[in-house]
């Protein structure tokens, strides 16, 4: 039988490397005028985040 192999969608902060599972509760979400809903990371407030990474 084979095995099914599941990935979890996670994000990563490109500044401090900070990872967390996309969406989650520790992401801070903010509202930026004219930009919309940006998601900010908790360790160092960067928003240079890369969310959905599919990590196996």
């Amino acid at each position: 039988m084979a095995s099914k192999s599941t990935t979890r969608k996670r994000s990563r902060c490109l500044n401090c490397g900070f990872e967390a599972p996309d969406g989650d509760e520790e992401w801070i979400q903010i509202e930026v005028p004219k930009l919309g809903r940006m998601t900010q990371c908790p360790n160092c407030d960067s928003t240079n985040v890369i969310t959905g990474q599919s990590i196996a």
